[in-house]
Order: structure tokens, then sequence, then C-alpha cells
């Protein structure tokens, strides 16, 4: 196989590059093994352009929630299939000072798009045990990612560029104006390994860290399925009386697998959310690759320019991915300059 670019790893980064990169002519191959722990394939793949206690708006949320909402429809056009959803974010207050804020915070200059002037919590007060007030979060959506991998990687089968392989980081000839890897000739190779980069020897010495989550399937009987719920816990809805709920962050983990102890500790804050009976389907967990200054890992390996990563979406993978996928095939396909908070060039490697 002869190719310009061989991606390793599908998840979110992987497959908007590779998008991005065939949209403008390039051929590609994806390489991917599914490994354990992969975070999109167990993400709740919601875009929330507000978030944390401040109530502060995503990074650039302002560019990246349209340029998302295009690039997953036309996904859906292009592979058959309904993956980006547009859902309110409706978020529990338990005091006057939180829900005080909310509303502060919503009549500042840039900030009254995304917050909803009227909440209805009718469905909620039937489901959940009794908070101070809602608000509500506008513009923000759910992507069905684990569908939406699904779909892209079963069309790459198809048509025979994307296979499954784990990488043997010692098969990698450098050679004068291409890179060999086995049966495989390419002009560059983009890792897009999430957390599976801490093994890689030639960018595991940036500085990203793994936080793993682990989250509940449950079925709620009569719980809205038109919401995401941000309570203690998110709880995002999956379809016929099926949700997501969690998730945890652990820094510091042994294993990328589900533990007893973030069951308990999932169930019983579900116990405080929800007024009626639940049942647990499945545990599962996952591990974030976050980076420090929670921006993305985009750029070239300093001695070998053929090598390039694209990593570090964090929690924000679904918002992430599409804008920074086409930010780096432009970059690797029409020479446009690489944007410097997401160079990797902002760290030392040795």
């Amino acid at each position: 196989m002869k190719t310009d670019f061989l991606i390793v790893g599908q998840g979110l980064a992987g497959t908007f590059l590779a998008h991005f990169l065939h949209l403008a002519g390039a051929s590609v191959a994806i390489m991917d093994n599914s490994h354990d722990g992969c975070a999109s394939s167990e993400a709740a793949g919601l875009i929330n352009p507000i978030t944390g206690r401040r109530y502060a708006k995503s990074w650039r949320i302002d560019a990246l929630l349209p340029f998302a909402a295009e690039a997953y429809k036309n996904q859906e056009q292009v592979l058959g299939g309904h993956f980006y959803h547009e859902r309110p974010i409706l978020r529990a207050f338990f005091s006057p000072k939180e829900s005080n804020d909310w509303w502060a915070r919503a009549s500042e200059p840039g900030f009254m798009e995304y917050f909803a002037t009227t909440v209805d919590d009718r469905a909620l007060q039937h489901s959940c045990h009794p908070v101070y007030a809602y608000g509500a979060v506008r513009q923000s959506a759910q992507v069905d990612v684990r569908g939406f991998l699904e779909t892209f990687a079963a069309r790459g089968r198809r048509e025979g560029w994307l296979f499954s392989e784990r990488m043997d980081y010692d098969k990698i000839i450098m050679e004068p104006h291409s890179i060999r890897y086995g049966d495989i000739e390419t002009g560059h190779i983009v890792f897009c390994e999430g957390y599976g980069m801490a093994k890689n020897p030639f960018f595991r010495d940036l500085p990203m860290e793994g936080a793993k989550g682990e989250l509940l399937i449950i079925r709620i009987p009569d719980f809205p399925e038109d919401l995401v719920l941000k309570h203690k816990i998110f709880i995002a809805p999956l379809g016929n009386g099926y949700f997501w709920s969690g998730a945890t962050y652990d820094w510091g983990f042994p294993d990328v697998y589900p533990t007893p102890a973030k069951a308990a500790f999932l169930k019983a804050q579900l116990m405080e959310i929800l007024s009626g009976d639940f049942e647990i389907l499945d545990h599962r967990a996952a591990v974030r690759p976050t980076v420090k200054d929670r921006r993305p890992l985009i750029g070239f390996h300093p001695r070998f320019p053929r090598l390039a990563v694209f990593n570090g979406l964090g929690t924000k993978g679904a918002s992430l991915a599409p804008f920074w996928g086409h930010h780096f095939a432009q970059v690797l396909t029409a020479n446009a300059p690489l944007d410097p908070e997401v160079d990797i060039g902002r760290f030392r490697m040795p």
C-alpha cells in the first residue's frame, strides 16, 4: 500500500483528521486496534458551551460549536445515520447563590446566546429529588460517538483503507522521502492514539496525563430523553430508555478497567438524584488523554518531521475534534500555519 498519510488510532481525532484529509484530496490509511481504555468509544459525546463552577464559556466555543454542528451533519449525509442531537443541558442548582451567579453570568455580553431565558423542568420534577432550581444551556448537543465511529470504521474497512493492527514502533523505517512501515509506504504517520500515546517512543515525553473515568449504563423508566441533566453527575440519553451516567475522575490508576468502588459511588450519586427506580445494565471505564494546559497536542516531531501527533482532546473531544481535525488537515496538505495554542512546540521535547 502506498498512501499520503497513515493515521494511527480511529477515535474522534483520527476519524475527523482522516475525513478532512480525504476532502483535501489526500490518500489516507488508518490503523486501529481498539485498545482497552479508549476514551472516544465510551464518551457521552456532550458539546457543552458553558462549563465549570464559574459558568465559563468553553475555550473557543464560538468557533468550535457551529463548525462541529456542520461537520457532524455532513457526516450524517455521507455515512447515512443520525449522530448529532441538539439537546439542552439542564443544570441543577443547590443554593440561591448558585442560581443567582448563573443568571448574572447569563446577562453578560457574549454569554446570553448560550443561556435559556426560561427553563421547563416539569419532566424532572416527576423523576428527580427536588433541588433549589435549574438553569438550561442552549446550543448544546450530544453526539452518538460510538455509532459515528463504528459507521465510519465500517466504511473504511469496506473501502480498504482502515485495518485492525497494533502499531509496532520498531517497524517504522525512515527513508529519504517517505516512511516505510511493513508493506506500507507513506509520506507521514500521524499518531492519534489517545492515552495510548504514553507508550509511543516518539511522543511519550509530551505532558499528557491520563484521567480515568468510570460510568454506568442504566435504564430509567419515564425519564426524559430530550435533554441532558447535569446534577451531581451527568445523565445523558442513549435512546429507548437507556442512559449514560457519570463520570468519575481518577488521576492515579493501576489499570484501565472498572472498579467496584467507583460503581458503588456512581450508584450512590444516582440514588441522591433520582426519586424512582433505575436499573444498572453495564459498568465501563476509559482513560481521557488530558493536557496540563487543557489544549490539544498537534504538531510534528522535532527530529522526525514526517512523524506527527493529534491528541490531548480530553473531555471535550466531541467539540474539539472536527475543528482541529480540519485545521491540521490544512497544515498537512496546504502548508497552513499551525495555531501556536495547540502546537506541541509550546513544550520542550528531548
